[in-house]
């Protein structure tokens, strides 16, 4: 499958944020929902250490169920078509379910240097912009440089290092706002 082209792609200091729509057929995409309402979640992920207090919902996703998704190979495509010649591997996948009034923190998913890309899936079977949930993306000086919209099966791709945050749903939004996160490192 030849990748359509990103519906967004921002450098943010030496890192991109990237986005693209479609590249999940529907019918996956529905199934992929209707999986994840189904999924047990626990109070358990946290931002940054010194936020621990401030837990939000996440399910955790085994690495060899992982890899038969059909996101996965999806991901390592995008991957491939963006950062030709390099390789990299799953090594963390997970789903963050937020609602309305959760508290999320800023953060980066890596320590500068390691070279880290991860990928966001927006699972949501509709979406309208008034009801918030953006993931935002900020420069060194903490300003926002990008905001992606959660869309069903819209696809976020960036580099850990790029200080972000995804937003809660606003008040008119009584639907969960589901991210399938995937972490991947670089192979040597």
């Amino acid at each position: 499958m030849k990748l359509p082209e990103p519906v967004h792609d921002v450098r943010i200091g030496s890192g991109r944020v990237l986005a693209w729509d479609g590249l999940l057929p529907p019918e996956r995409h529905a199934e992929l929902h209707a999986a994840l309402q189904e999924a047990s979640y626990t109070r358990s992920e946290i931002a940054r250490p010194d936020t621990a207090d401030y837990r939000h919902w996440a399910a955790e996703i085994d690495l060899g169920v992982a890899a038969g998704l059909p996101v996965t190979g999806l991901a390592l495509q995008a991957i491939a078509a963006t950062f030709p010649g390099r390789r990299y591997r799953l090594y963390r996948c997970y789903v963050n379910v937020a609602h309305f009034g959760d508290m999320l923190f800023s953060h980066e998913d890596c320590l500068p240097g390691a070279g880290e890309l991860t990928g966001l899936w927006y699972v949501c079977d509709r979406w309208d912009h008034e009801w918030g949930g953006e993931t935002l993306f900020f420069d060194e000086a903490r300003e926002v440089r990008a905001a992606i919209q959660p869309r069903p099966g819209r696809f976020a791709l960036f580099n850990g290092e790029i200080t972000h945050v995804g937003r809660p749903p606003n008040r008119a939004c009584y639907l969960p706002r589901y991210t399938l996160a995937m972490k991947f490192e670089p192979l040597a």
